[in-house]
């Protein structure tokens, strides 16, 4: 991976989230990459709990004051950064007071998904985007973590196809079972529309449940990769009916090299 750009986004990181199988990975796969001499971005929402004088964000101003235009309204971007201790690795966060400053992730405490949430993830893919255009950052690959970084790969597909920054970046979405029961805003297709992506592209969107927002990343990507050992018996029929490369589950132990190995050989296509 020595020298290959990798860009990763997703809705948790640690140290800055509580472990789960997502928010490890999404530490640990940068970090990989990062050993042998790739080059890293990480991207995340820059969610309430997060303690920024604990962990150091600082907002760098020159990546910020962006409005981004969600279903007709501008919405300020701001760009923080901070380095993980020990590790010489950089995460920027995706932050707007009105959409992140609430002291939770994905629900209030009565465990009611915020109304928002599609907005949420329209912004924070939007963002991510924007601002790598001004880093000015050509990723060889990109990988998505977590449903909140599920409408990258469609806006980067669609919203985005001709940016190009991207035009050689292939995109890896790997599928944990960490979903959300329900669905987000019935309205949410229309918001994306407004953005004048075309209807055929949304089509998962019509009612956005987990699995519809895991489809919808998927169908926009050139690699999958398992993240968790199980999944709902829909989602599972769906990935085993996948044709593009997919890798198998792998724990933390043994992932290294098989990342590595995919990334070059499945995702990038690359000959030993």
């Amino acid at each position: 991976m020595k020298d290959k750009r990798v860009l990763y986004v997703s809705s948790e990181v640690m140290p800055y989230s509580p472990q789960t199988e997502m928010s490890l990975m999404s530490f640990e796969a940068p970090r990989m990459v990062n050993s042998q001499g790739g080059q890293i971005r990480i991207f995340m929402p820059r969610f309430g709990i997060i303690n920024e004088r604990r962990h150091q964000l600082h907002e760098v101003i020159r990546l910020s004051g962006v409005n981004l235009v969600i279903d007709d309204l501008d919405m300020p971007l701001i760009i923080k950064v901070a380095s993980i201790p020990r590790e010489r690795i950089q995460v920027y966060f995706i932050d707007n007071e009105d959409y992140f400053k609430r002291k939770s992730t994905y629900a209030d405490r009565e465990g009611n998904l915020y109304e928002d949430n599609d907005e949420r993830a329209i912004f924070f893919a939007k963002g991510v985007i924007e601002t790598v255009k001004k880093l000015n950052w050509a990723p060889d690959i990109i990988h998505v973590h977590g449903w909140m970084a599920s409408l990258l790969p469609l806006y980067l597909r669609n919203y985005y196809g001709n940016e190009p920054l991207f035009v050689n970046s292939k995109i890896v979405t790997s599928v944990y079972n960490n979903g959300f029961e329900g669905s987000l805003n019935p309205n949410m297709e229309n918001k994306v529309l407004f953005d004048g992506l075309e209807e055929e592209s949304t089509a998962h969107l019509k009612d956005p449940t987990y699995e519809a927002l895991v489809k919808t990343a998927i169908e926009n990507s050139d690699a999958v990769i398992r993240g968790s050992k199980e999944y709902s018996e829909s989602l599972e029929k769906y990935l085993q009916g996948l044709e593009l490369p997919v890798l198998d589950y792998k724990a933390k132990e043994e992932f290294a090299r098989a990342y590595q190995d995919f990334y070059e050989t499945r995702v990038l296509n690359e000959e030993d």
